[in-house]
């Protein structure tokens, strides 16, 4: 894979032209739909702070979520190489916008993980830091990324 280019096309579909279009800023919806061949669509909007529909995905809650998803599967591969058994990971991510400077200033990910009875916690804590060198997500922004994980055991009358 090292030195392999890897291409991502996605469609971004504006659906909120209400016959009027751009006239004026308050004339148009923010509702689009990213496709990509053969995946489900996503129904998306921006933030309702900007008129957006707080029903749909805004691109600042994707961006959050993008980093959460890319340091959990750097984990779990990190993990497994490792031999640390994770049973469970969900993560609480947080992102934290500057609209005056218009930009993120931090991304704070919160994972809460089941570690097997067997697993080292301490070598669980040091892959995370592992997992954030190498995501590419986080790797590709300007701002800080934090991790501060929180971990608990399998229930002893499972497994």
């Amino acid at each position: 894979m090292a030195g392999q280019q890897h291409h991502y096309q996605v469609t971004v579909l504006w659906q909120g032209s209400r016959d009027t279009g751009t006239t004026g800023y308050r004339d148009y919806g923010r509702e689009h739909e990213l496709s990509a061949s053969g995946k489900a669509p996503i129904a998306g909007s921006a933030d309702p702070a900007f008129l957006g529909d707080e029903d749909r995905w805004n691109p600042e809650e994707l961006l959050v979520g993008s980093l959460s998803a890319c340091h959990k599967l750097w984990y779990l591969h990190l993990c497994a190489e490792a031999g640390v058994v994770i049973l469970a990971y969900e993560d609480h991510a947080e992102g934290e916008m500057d609209a005056a400077q218009g930009r993120f200033t931090r991304v704070t990910l919160r994972p809460r993980i089941t570690l097997s009875r067997d697993s080292s916690e301490q070598r669980a804590l040091e892959l995370h830091d592992n997992a954030h060198e190498k995501c590419f997500i986080a790797r590709s922004v300007n701002f800080e990324v934090g991790c501060q994980p929180e971990f608990t055991r399998q229930d002893a009358s499972h497994g």
